[in-house]
């Protein structure tokens, strides 16, 4: 080991040579002058960051398999933002911020919900079922279809940890509330690529000519790995041979 001896310092009031209130020690050059009135303070509003070993503590809440309804917790859970009566979720997509208007997709919100499981490890099944979706008769339904695809996407992120299958469910679903082929792009286009990849298949349950027709359309935009993966399914016995059903919400206008 080896011993360091600290120099001698003159802390002496006085200005004395070698005391640390000499002129030496209190030249500074130009550069590093403060002004103490330029400096930006955090007011009372500001959140504060707490940070362990040098990491940031994130919370994430997930529903369990066969919730529904609100995957973010009825809505009652807004960013703190309540304009016009209306409730806000703020969410990240694709790097980017969006917000939600949970207010009024409230009552669409079963459209999108967890299926549970299937195989080996966290590989869910995401049920969309289109009877849920708005009727495009509706005054404000671009606005809503707007913030639904906002929340289907979102959702998806929140939802689906390893591989995934979605099964869409055509069925007793009418015309007017189908989704257009614009909605379906703009899904499409925005799903991240690792959600790309994970999906395994799209069942889609009682297929209409007119679903088929609008996937038909839409093959220009849609990779050939995609199209790859689409399934007919034209009953729920036939769907019953694919995946458990256990956590699997079928609608009562879909049984019937």
């Amino acid at each position: 080991r080896k011993t360091l001896v600290a120099p001698e310092i003159n802390i002496s009031l006085d200005q004395s040579e070698g005391s640390i209130l000499s002129d030496d020690f209190l030249d500074t050059p130009d550069d590093l002058d403060i002004n103490v009135d330029d400096i930006e303070t955090p007011d009372e509003t500001d959140s504060l960051e707490f940070l362990g070993n040098g990491n940031e503590l994130e919370w994430e809440a997930k529903n369990m398999p066969g919730d529904s309804a609100d995957l973010f917790g009825d809505g009652g859970t807004e960013d703190g933002s309540a304009a016009n009566g209306r409730l806000w979720r703020t969410v990240i997509i694709g790097e980017q911020e969006h917000r939600i208007d949970l207010q009024m997709i409230k009552p669409y919100m079963r459209v999108v919900t967890h299926g549970g499981y299937y195989g080996e490890g966290l590989n869910a099944i995401i049920v969309f079922a289109a009877c849920y979706l708005p009727d495009s008769n509706l005054a404000d339904y671009h606005y809503i279809m707007e913030n639904l695809f906002l929340y289907v996407i979102s959702s998806l992120e929140l939802l689906v940890a390893e591989d995934y299958m979605i099964v869409y469910l055509n069925g007793a679903t009418p015309r007017r509330r189908m989704p257009g082929l614009g909605w379906l792009k703009k899904c499409y286009q925005m799903i991240d690529r690792r959600l790309r990849k994970n999906l395994k298949a799209l069942i889609i349950v009682h297929p209409s000519w007119f679903i088929r027709t609008v996937l038909a359309i839409s093959r220009p935009f849609i990779s050939v790995k995609f199209i790859n993966k689409i399934q007919y399914v034209h009953s729920l016995e036939e769907l019953e041979q694919l995946i458990p059903m256990e956590h699997v919400q079928i609608p009562d206008c879909v049984l019937q």
